[in-house]
């Protein structure tokens, strides 16, 4: 007879053990942290019999733990098991999947937080290694495609995304025959890289081929065991379709792709993977006709992360407030709102990121150039800071915030 509390706990002991981790999409941020904890023990443990496996699979918990919350902590042990394994390795095979653990800490650091080095830095681990093993090879081929899909979206030149596509390509092909259960991750990058690619090029051939790849994924990924992955599926689609609606001007792919996003949203709760959930926010209020109640949640649990998601969210939820002083006429409104940002500049501890710090600058603009607007009167420095902004955010690995300055400048330069 089946014995459900602890036949259960022999089913997730097994998933414990397997080299498939999608079982991690199942829990919770904290249980996730309570497994990291225990696997980081148990791999300094005299008893332990193959640490160098147990301090990489601690690394791979905490990486996703830093994932989903945006904690510097766990990716700091990330890294650190990452260190260990490395130590405890007994052959150049396991040294390679050390150096690969970095690689993927250091990946999620870059995309939680940004800044070019990081990316180098990950590059650098992924160049190191010497693999041995074909399951390794593939593991490998992956990671160097992730990174070079990223560095080809900063290139922002046609001919670097179509290396970068060709590398997932490549990876993607190993990690199906070595390691399948790789093969989701690098399936959303290479989805990505061409969606982003087809609308910067406005190439059909790009669009449906990150349509046919989500939809794909979509299907094979099932809400009852792999949530998240579906939920980022189906918000790049939803992202896609919004972006395509904009420039056709369709109001029923617009509504499809908030049908995506309001899927996407509904695959798990915001405590459940709270990064996940904010970025479905932040990519569906670029639409101003959705409500700012979920965005102001998101901007709430990024606060004080310096996440490039959270300073996503503050510079939505100010252009918004900034946006109903203006249809208001309201210059007291304007003021209190620069106000805010003046105080939270002074309250702040410690020097601010590149990030942060452009986000303020940002605001500001947007003050200056509503007031401006509301007395006819010059915009005084607001070019000049938007700007700056822009290539600080640039030069550090964030050009979706430097395309909002320099889309503020734009509107600046019509004006005039």
């Amino acid at each position: 007879m089946f014995e459900f509390g602890r036949d259960i706990r022999k089913l997730f002991g097994e998933a414990r053990d397997s080299d498939d981790l999608g079982w991690l999409e199942l829990i919770g941020i904290d249980l996730l942290a309570v497994e990291a904890r225990a696997l980081t023990t148990d791999g300094g443990r005299v008893s332990c019999r193959q640490p160098g496996r147990t301090w990489l699979r601690a690394s791979a918990l905490w990486r996703e733990h830093a994932r989903r919350t945006g904690h510097r902590d766990s990716l700091a042990k990330a890294l650190a098991t990452a260190e260990d394994a490395a130590k405890a390795s007994t052959t150049e095979d396991d040294t390679a999947r050390s150096g690969l653990a970095r690689a993927l800490a250091l990946l999620v650091s870059f995309d939680l937080f940004g800044d070019r080095e990081t990316l180098e830095e990950a590059a650098h681990a992924a160049r190191e290694t010497r693999p041995r093993r074909l399951a390794t090879l593939a593991t490998s081929a992956g990671v160097h495609a992730r990174i070079r899909a990223r560095q080809a979206r900063l290139s922002d030149t046609s001919a670097d995304r179509l290396d970068a596509a060709a590398l997932m390509d490549a990876a993607l092909t190993a990690a199906l025959k070595h390691n399948p259960a790789e093969a989701d991750e690098l399936r959303l990058d290479s989805a990505a890289l061409a969606l982003e690619g087809g609308i910067l090029q406005r190439d059909p051939r790009l669009l449906d081929q990150a349509g046919r790849d989500l939809k794909a994924l979509v299907e094979a990924s099932s809400p009852d065991t792999r949530p998240l992955t579906r939920a980022r599926a189906l918000a790049l689609c939803g992202a896609g379709l919004s972006a395509l609606a904009t420039m056709a001007d369709d109001a029923g792919a617009i509504e499809a792709g908030h049908a995506m996003f309001e899927a996407a949203a509904d695959q798990f709760t915001p405590d459940h993977s709270p990064m996940d959930w904010v970025a479905i926010q932040v990519a569906r209020a670029v639409d101003p006709a959705t409500p700012a109640a979920a965005l102001t949640q998101a901007e709430a649990l990024t606060t004080g992360r310096g996440t490039v998601l959270g300073a996503l969210a503050v510079d939505l939820l100010i252009a918004r407030e900034v946006e109903r002083a203006i249809d208001a006429g309201d210059l007291i409104a304007l003021t209190r709102i620069e106000t805010r940002i003046r105080r939270c500049l002074a309250e702040r501890a410690g020097p601010p990121s590149a990030v942060d710090w452009a986000v303020d600058q940002i605001a500001m603009a947007r003050v200056m150039i509503a007031r401006a607007g509301l007395m006819d009167a010059d915009p005084g420095q607001a070019a000049f800071v938007l700007s700056e902004a822009a290539e600080a955010v640039r030069d550090h690995g964030v050009p979706v915030l430097a395309d909002r300055a320099k889309g503020l400048m734009l509107g600046l330069a019509v004006r005039a």
